[in-house]
């Protein structure tokens, strides 16, 4: 039996939802290049959550969100500190299933020093 994650009540599901699809957005096949360059432009590491959200690098690779005129930061701030561990917790499993050809291109990003 793998490991499963508890259900826990998302408490600001508008907000949540909104920045949760347009993370999905930017991992996405198509798009997930670009997000990786604007993180190795920024000389941040992509395990960075809260530099990739203070430099807006979401809503630069995301249009929805950018237009929206909603930053992602302050999509985050509005969820509670449950919520926004789930939403960490999520970037990183996105993170994480990045192809591994990607992460290898960008493996300066990837590096946990």
């Amino acid at each position: 039996m793998g490991f499963e994650q508890a259900g826990i009540k998302v408490e600001r599901e508008q907000e949540f939802g909104e920045l949760h699809r347009a993370i999905a957005r930017v991992f996405e096949p198509g798009r997930v290049e670009q997000f990786l360059k604007c993180v190795d432009r920024s000389s941040k590491r992509i395990r960075d959550f809260q530099a990739v959200l203070d430099r807006g690098m979401i809503e630069q690779v995301d249009e929805a969100l950018a237009q929206s005129k909603r930053a992602a930061i302050g999509l985050y701030n509005a969820l509670s500190e449950s919520d926004q561990g789930q939403m960490r917790e999520f970037y990183l499993s996105q993170m994480e299933q990045v192809e591994p050809a990607l992460r290898t291109k960008f493996q300066k990003i990837y590096r946990y020093y």
